[in-house]
């Protein structure tokens, strides 16, 4: 029985393992197509920091991450800040309100049709008039 068990979890092992390689990659294919360097998809904070100058925004909004250590409120604010830059993300590839809803909660799903799909870059969204 212990051997069935152990079994299940390896491949639940394998398969997150693929997920997470399936991930790096799409990421390191929308940093390339941004013109940013793709290996920055790699270095956790610093991948952040790309993201933000991809879609415009300023880099010390990584800080504003700090917030979550804040009980309620800063969870609230992180939540918040995510949504702004799904929205900006999305965007910047030049895709609907609808896509960035999908980056925003189903991350996994949206970040690879961005990467490996038809999506051109257009240019950092929250430094252009048009995202007013």
């Amino acid at each position: 029985m212990l051997g069935t068990n152990g079994g299940a979890v390896g491949i639940l092992v394998i398969i997150y393992i693929a997920v997470i390689v399936l991930e790096i990659a799409a990421l390191w294919k929308v940093f390339v197509k941004a013109g940013q360097p793709g290996w920055a998809a790699i270095i956790p904070i610093y991948n952040l920091y790309i993201l933000l100058k991809i879609i415009g925004r300023p880099g010390w909004w990584i800080l504003l991450f700090l917030l979550g250590i804040i009980p309620f409120v800063g969870w609230i604010a992180v939540l918040v800040i995510g949504i702004i830059i799904a929205i900006d993300l999305a965007k910047s590839f030049a895709k609907s309100s609808g896509f960035a809803v999908g980056l925003f909660l189903l991350n996994f799903i949206f970040i690879p049709i961005l990467g490996f799909g038809e999506s051109q870059y257009v240019g950092p969204a929250a430094s252009s008039p048009r995202a007013m």
